[in-house]
């Protein structure tokens, strides 16, 4: 039999039970006073069982999660209860029309007895689960711990940590002054943020726990960076309404990540308008199994498209997201396809055969130095198979076309970003003369993506260092994947044709203090345990990046941190005729490649040495 439907019967069992058995030791006790009324009491001691599941029912009490519950259920109870006495009584007299009926006392005595009964029932079995789930089981969270935040997320996780036996929460931090001294779930409070290093000290701490959900990011910013000076483990622990029970809350503690020490909150989008843009639509992701096109492929798919069609010219990626969309997605109408932007031919045949409405283009070589060793390469699949996906969107009538571009398309001082520029120009320019809107989206670095510095850093890290950075003062703009693809979307739904949207990222952060604190998060100490060397400025890298030319100036839009560049004005036929001249010298690896891109982008800076 189905668990929930004998835990079902096994409750209302036992609430009948107690109800019985309370009133008949109520009666007991008060015999001597009724003695001539036995068919009334009789029948209240029938009735008032019936009444009592009666109420419990209709206040869905046989429905409740014990292992989460607590005041709100007792109260539902205690309701439930008072109308299924009162009930079982009017009607003893309304049936008997007699004078009989059982005094106050009475009524309160058996009342109270049938409360105290059930929720020992109910909450006892609420311990009971709580502390075999923990008992016997090793928390992840080892040694002695102190939970930053007093509030109902903290006390929730110092009680629900006090069941193991291999973790010992010693204090709990909060700036509330008001707070200081008292205890949060048995934990003493002992003062707020510029406690936090000397208390690790006092208490001996491996762990400290983040649990305020609601915490401003600045302010949380602020202080992990002050827990970072302990050499602690750090985790945190997430908003409480994304848990659903105990074993979630346990599971969803995290170890904090070099992403919530940005020194920006995280982007947000109108997600009901992004999922009315690609609802039904036939959606094609060029570099479908790379970093951000990988991402866009799960952020479409939960969409409901008509058709998810990945695009990639490397197999074993887009083989590893199809199984994941396939998995996650069963329903999903998805279509695997392997080529070249680069190859006309398969290009016409992608777009003749699934008519793709919405085109988002990610296919793209993006590493600076290795592009500055093959700059032909770069113009090759960059720009030609930007433009080869610009014509075939075009030909076949897409209705909006989303290119991927950078902050280095800004100013170039490489050939990658001058290659991404020469894109943003065909994109505006097929936009004044055709049907299909183009759009492109520029945005920084990206956390966590293949070729980053987050996962270099890391791996020199695992190695025991060095850990090594190009210059002491270099900086850029960082973002996460799901923040570069929600802007993405979001640019896509908002697109008018021609726009280079652009999001504020906030303050730059420097690459030293990337390398520094992700050191301390894996638990070591910069240039004791692991060394910092720094290298030198790698061919094309300048300091700096740059979001925007001077000239382009923002135009602000509905999402306060997505801006809008206004376009450079330039000759399109000038851009069309140096494309065709480069198409015929791109292939000869003697051409001077570099000063044709540096004719269509005058804001190339070509390096010295391939001058």
């Amino acid at each position: 039999m189905n668990k929930r439907i004998v835990n079902l019967f096994t409750n209302i069992f036992y609430d009948i039970f107690v109800t019985v058995l309370s009133t008949i030791l109520t009666f007991s006790v008060f015999e001597n006073q009724y003695e001539t009324y036995e068919l009334p009491k009789i029948f209240f001691i029938a009735l008032l069982p019936i009444v009592t599941v009666f109420f419990l029912y209709v206040f869905k009490i046989y429905y409740v999660l014990w292992a989460s519950s607590g005041f709100f259920e007792s109260v539902k109870i205690a309701i439930a209860l008072f109308l299924g006495v009162f009930t079982a009584e009017i009607a003893n007299v309304a049936v008997f029309r007699s004078k009989f009926h059982l005094d106050i006392p009475i009524l309160i005595i058996n009342y109270l007895f049938i409360l105290i009964l059930i929720l020992v029932q109910r909450f006892g079995l609420k311990y009971f689960i709580t502390y075999k789930n923990a008992s016997g089981k090793k928390s992840q969270i080892s040694g002695n711990v102190m939970i930053i935040g007093a509030g109902n997320a903290g006390q929730s996780l110092v009680k629900e940590l006090s069941y193991h036996k291999n973790t010992k929460v010693c204090c709990v931090i909060d700036d509330d002054k008001a707070l200081h001294g008292q205890y949060c779930g048995g934990a003493l409070v002992v003062g707020g943020k510029e406690k936090i290093v000397t208390a690790a000290e006092k208490y001996k701490i491996t762990n400290i726990i983040f649990a305020i959900p609601s915490c401003p990011y600045e302010k949380r910013v602020e202080i992990l960076n002050i827990c970072q000076a302990t050499n602690c483990e750090l985790k945190i622990l997430p908003p409480l309404y994304e848990l659903h029970d105990v074993d979630e809350f346990k599971s969803k503690i995290r170890k904090v990540e070099i992403e919530d020490l940005l020194g920006r909150p995280p982007i947000r989008i109108d997600v009901e308008k992004v999922a009315a843009y690609l609802n039904d639509k036939v959606v094609l992701v060029t570099g479908g199994g790379g970093t951000i096109g990988s991402e866009l492929c799960r952020q479409i798919a939960s969409q409901k498209p008509k058709q998810l069609i990945i695009f990639d010219v490397y197999e074993n990626n887009a083989y590893e997201i199809q199984n994941e969309l396939k998995y996650n997605y069963p329903e999903l109408n998805l279509v695997t396809l392997i080529g070249s932007v680069r190859d006309s031919r398969r290009m016409d045949y992608l777009f003749r055969t699934y008519k793709p409405q919405i085109v988002y283009h990610a296919a793209a070589h993006k590493h600076v130095p290795l592009m500055e060793d093959s700059p032909n390469e770069s113009i090759k699949n960059n720009v030609f198979g930007t433009y080869k996906t610009v014509q075939c969107a075009h030909k076949y009538g897409a209705e909006k076309f989303v290119l991927i571009s950078t902050d280095k398309a800004v100013n170039p001082t490489n050939i990658m970003g001058a290659s991404k520029r020469i894109c943003e120009m065909i994109v505006q320019s097929y936009n004044n003369r055709s049907k299909t809107e183009f759009v492109a989206v520029r945005f920084g670095n990206v956390l966590g993506s293949n070729g980053s510095v987050i996962p270099v850093f890391k791996k020199q890290i695992e190695h025991g260092g060095p850990v090594t950075v190009t210059h002491p003062n270099i900086i850029r703009y960082f973002m996460t994947v799901p923040e570069a693809v929600s802007l993405v979307l979001q640019a896509g739904a908002s697109a008018k044709g021609g726009e280079i949207f652009v999001l504020d990222m906030g303050e730059p952060v420097k690459i030293l203090d990337l390398a520094e604190n992700l050191i301390r998060l894996s638990g070591f100490t910069p240039y004791k345990d692991i060394q910092i060397e720094f290298t030198g400025l790698r061919p094309g890298e300048k300091l700096y990046e740059e979001l925007l030319m001077s000239e382009e100036g923002l135009k602000q839009t509905e999402n306060e941190l997505i801006h809008i560049g206004r376009p450079i004005s330039f000759d399109e036929d000038e851009l069309f005729e140096t494309l065709d001249i480069m198409a015929s010298q791109m292939y000869n690896e003697e051409a001077n490649i570099l000063s044709l891109v540096k004719k269509i982008v005058p804001t190339y800076q070509i390096p010295l040495n391939k001058q």
